[in-house]
């Protein structure tokens, strides 16, 4: 194996010894030329001076004797020194009795010499007798040329430079002899040993050490390569035995694996053929699915279109003057008809669950209104002996984003489910914002769920029990429906409940805030509660009546007021309110159950008075709060909204095939004071659009000759009523019927069975009221 030779460490050791010796050598020489260069710069002015000392005597003679001749000969012949190149004589009168000079000797090291001694000198002497040494005969000037000298300097130190570089040269030669002779050759042998060596074959896995290097590093690596070459030819045996075991493992592997495979091709040709059959049957379910919806769509039409027909014409004649026997029969026809609907609407909600097909809105609406009027509808399901009260926390917002159509589901199947199960005792709703939404809850004193059936009530036809279906009635859907909206909306469900000791269901919502609290102006006046301290009333108050400006009080007897004390007593206690009334002439507030309003023989007794029936809704209050307390006219009769008191004057285009649901909707509609014109289908609608003026258009889906979708479509295609109002009246309530009467062109979508409540919101959203 050739290793460079560069790369071989006697280069590398002799090349670092070298260098050392260089630098050392390389000071030292320069130390040994600067002391010669101190010793000849001396040396200049002593030979100058010396020479100066050996012309004194002869230079005073001639200075005394002012001889001339004798002066040039010893200028003369002091120019015979190498260094001196000027001499001169003078006496003592300044007279010049000799001044010989010669050029100066030129040299390319000229520069060097003058840089280090000076490019010239000048000596004087000044002369005297020795036996006269005061008496100043004259002056000698010599001017010397320090190049002699230098360049003598200048030689030696050339040499002295050329001689460490020569032994630094010779010492490199040395070293790199001794270093390859004790450390190279040796290496270069081991390794072309180590190079020529086969360790799979153990005859041959041994190195000779180099003669002489049996105790140094170079045995000491032998010794330790030889160890490594036996443990190395052992672990090789040692594997090609395992080899061979696993050679023969892996034939019996062979063996194995090949068995296996057959099987394996055997149970996939089994699973090919299971996963046909299983595809097979994805299909069939599939087309069962699709039959189901199917299914449910057209049974969603034919049961909600007779029963649009029932629900309204017992609607209608209930608002006809009947003998109380048959309007109370009728009403309980009617609220029958009612719960058939919630049923049917509950099973449709749940499919729509199953299917994936519930799609949820997000808009701003105002929760706070909407869940006192869907406890206001609800009241009258209330027990007498439940006390049902609307708590929304102060600050509220006004408006959230959200499906105000799936909360609305949210708050009436937990409250319905409340006062289903609650005989007596309190039923609260509370609202309060949380962090990233709202939290809706529903407490009630009702006779509560044991906790073993606690995750059991969630299921879909499940009640807690047996003896709670029969006792109380109702399918189970109700509570499972609402936990999957609460899912579908990223909320949550909780429920806390003892059996006998009421339950609490809360509902954590993500409805963003749209509008914050918008505080009410300011009321001003003394107000007294007459109520038990734990009732819902009292508490509903305390917590809004302050924050209206009020100045107010809380009293659970009557013995306790202070008549003259306060401007306004509200009360929902009619017995101390009878016995209270003749002490004081101040308005009063009566709360009452649902139904409840005293007559108005009896409310004039108590005059001033105004009758609200609870839940009290917030707005309802304040303005009937800063009418008493203004001293607008009491009104003794019950303060109850009512869709009858709201007249449209409307022009109603009502297209329907069906002559019961037509009697349905023209008698709704007279009663809201619209205008109805009546089509049989589409086609028939097109011809009384040309002739007629409308403000909206009731569109029956589904009719003979021409349905609805196609009649919509060609409406907007017409271009001469692209702004009329086109609600869709189906009795389809499945998820994609909105999108396809969307499809169609029609702005809004009512489902049957329908409620005057519902067409009327409807009719006040698209038709501007008149007055």
């Amino acid at each position: 194996m050739d290793i460079k030779f560069t790369n071989r460490l006697s280069y590398k050791q002799a090349r670092l010894t070298v260098l050392v010796g260089f630098i050392l050598g390389t000071l030292l020489s320069l130390i040994q030329i600067g002391i010669d260069y101190a010793s000849e710069d001396a040396s200049i002015n002593r030979e100058v001076q010396a020479l100066l000392q050996i012309s004194h005597n002869p230079a005073s003679r001639i200075a005394y004797n002012i001889d001339t001749e004798l002066a040039q000969e010893l200028t003369g012949g002091l120019l015979q020194s190498p260094a001196v190149i000027r001499a001169r004589l003078i006496d003592n009168n300044d007279t010049v009795l000799a001044d010989v000079q010669r050029p100066r000797l030129e040299d390319r090291y000229r520069l060097l010499s003058d840089f280090l001694f000076g490019e010239q000198r000048q000596f004087q002497e000044r002369l005297h007798l020795a036996q006269m040494p005061k008496d100043y005969l004259g002056t000698l000037y010599l001017d010397v040329d320090t190049y002699t000298f230098g360049g003598r300097f200048l030689e030696r130190a050339w040499v002295t430079l050329l001689n460490g570089f020569t032994r630094s040269l010779v010492l490199t030669g040395i070293l790199l002899g001794l270093f390859y002779m004790m450390l190279t050759k040796p290496l270069v042998t081991v390794i072309a040993a180590l190079s020529n060596s086969d360790p799979r074959q153990p005859q041959q896995t041994r190195v000779d050490c180099p003669p002489g290097h049996e105790s140094d590093e170079i045995g000491v690596l032998v010794k330790v390569a030889n160890r490594q070459f036996v443990s190395m030819a052992t672990e090789i045996q040692q594997r090609r035995a395992a080899e061979n075991r696993l050679t023969d493992y892996l034939n019996e592997l062979e063996d194995r694996v090949s068995a296996r495979t057959n099987e394996l091709k055997a149970s996939n040709d089994r699973l090919s053929q299971t996963n046909q059959d299983l595809e097979e049957a994805r299909r069939r379910a599939l087309e069962m699915a699709q039959a189901r919806a199917a299914f449910l769509a057209n049974m969603s039409h034919e049961i909600r279109t007779p029963l649009n027909g029932m629900l309204g014409m017992i609607s209608l004649a209930l608002d006809s003057g009947l003998p109380a026997e048959q309007r109370q029969q009728l009403s309980i026809a009617h609220d029958s008809g009612k719960v058939l609907v919630e049923l049917l609407n509950d099973i449709l909600d749940l499919s729509k669950f199953d299917a994936g097909q519930l799609e949820l809105e997000r808009i701003p609406f105002d929760l706070g209104a909407m869940v006192e009027d869907t406890a206001n509808l609800l009241s009258q399901n209330a027990a007498a002996n439940v006390e049902l009260t609307c708590l929304i926390a102060s600050q509220f917002p006004s408006t959230v984003l959200g499906d105000p159509t799936r909360v609305r589901q949210i708050v009436s199947n937990l409250l319905s489910n409340a006062l289903k199960f609650t005989r007596f005792g309190r039923v609260d709703v509370r609202l309060s914002p949380i962090v990233g939404g709202v939290r809706l809850e529903v407490c009630d004193t009702g006779i509560g769920i044991p906790e073993e059936a606690q995750a059991r009530i969630f299921q879909p036809f499940t009640q807690a029990g047996a003896g709670i279906t029969r006792q109380y009635g109702g399918t189970g859907l109700g509570l499972a429906l609402t936990r999957n909206l609460c899912k579908a909306m990223q909320g949550h469900l909780h429920i806390q409940s003892a059996a006998g000791f009421g339950s609490r269901f809360s509902a954590d919502l993500p409805l963003l805030t749209h509008t914050e609290a918008i505080p009410a102006a300011p009321l001003r006046g003394r107000v007294v509660t007459l109520s038990k301290a734990g009732s819902g009333l009292a508490e509903l108050l305390s917590s809004n009546l302050p924050g209206w400006g009020m100045d107010y009080q809380q009293h659970e007897s009557a013995s306790t007021l202070q008549p003259g004390a306060f401007e306004l007593l509200i009360t929902d206690d009619l017995e101390q309110l009878l016995a209270l009334r003749p002490q004081f002439a101040a308005p009063i507030l009566l709360v009452t159950a649902y139904g409840n309003f005293l007559p108005s023989e009896r409310a004039g007794e108590l005059a001033p008075l105004v009758q609200l029936a609870r839940p009290l809704a917030r707005n309802a209050l304040y303005q009937a709060l800063r009418r008493m307390l203004q001293g607008e006219q009491a009104n003794t009769a019950p303060v109850q909204a009512s869709p009858n008191a709201l007249q449209h004057r409307a022009r109603v285009l009502l297209v329907e095939d069906n002559p019961v649901n037509q009697l349905v909707a023209k008698g709704m509609l007279g009663k809201l004071g619209c205008q109805v014109l009546v089509a049989s289908q589409g086609a028939e609608a097109l011809e009384m659009l040309d002739r007629e003026t409308v403000d909206m258009v009731l569109m029956d889906c589904n009719m003979p000759v021409m349905d609805g979708y196609e009649a919509s479509r060609r409406i907007r295609q017409s271009g001469h009523w692209q702004q009329l109002p086109i609600v869709a009246l189906t009795a389809n309530a499945m998820p994609e019927e909105r999108e396809r009467c969307r499809a169609a062109g029609m702005d809004d979508y009512l489902a049957k069975p329908f409620r005057r409540e519902d067409l009327l919101a409807l009719i006040e959203h698209w038709v501007p009221l008149n007055g």
